[in-house]
């Protein structure tokens, strides 16, 4: 078995509602040297075997189904 893992997070020019929402209770809880929060997903896959086949397969899962590529950008990556 192996892990691919897709983070998904909004593209730099789309505002983040959720990352302000957490970076503006920081300083409230004592924490101080934060300058910015940007949220977004992680998503683990589990694979029988990773090869080039099942890594386009997942990409193309990324781009299709686990974000949305108009306000979002993705990161696959195989789990050491």
């Amino acid at each position: 078995m192996a892990r691919i893992i897709v983070d998904v997070m909004p593209k730099a020019e789309i505002l983040d509602p959720q990352g302000k929402a957490v970076h503006g209770a920081l300083p409230r809880l004592g924490f101080n040297s934060v300058t910015d929060v940007r949220q977004g997903k992680r998503f683990e896959l589990e694979v029988d075997e990773v090869n080039d086949e099942v890594l386009a397969e997942i990409d193309k899962l990324a781009g299709t189904l686990l974000s949305n590529p108009v306000i979002e950008d993705y990161a696959v990556r195989v789990d050491a």
